[in-house]
C-alpha cells in the first residue's frame, strides 16, 4: 500500500457472503494466492480468520520418502 493511501479510510468488508464474491472477483486479477491476499488487504479491510474460511484449502505437496533401493 502506498504511503499516501495508508491514512484513507478502507470499506470493511463484514459479510460473509459480500467477502466470498470479493475474493471471486479479486482472484480472476490476482496471479497468485499472496497476490489475492495483498490485494484484498490493500483494498478492504477484512477479517483475516473469515477470508481464511473462504479461500479454498491449499494443502502442502506430500514430502515423499525415497525409495530404499
Amino acid at each position: 500500500m502506498r504511503l499516501a493511501d495508508s491514512l484513507l479510510p478502507r470499506p470493511a468488508l463484514t459479510s460473509p457472503s459480500l467477502l466470498a464474491a470479493t475474493v471471486t472477483s479479486l482472484s480472476h486479477r490476482a496471479a497468485s494466492r499472496q497476490d489475492l491476499w495483498r490485494l484484498l488487504t490493500d483494498s478492504y479491510t477484512v477479517d483475516l480468520d473469515a477470508v481464511a474460511a473462504v479461500l479454498p484449502r491449499q494443502e502442502p505437496e506430500p514430502d515423499w520418502l525415497p525409495s530404499k533401493r
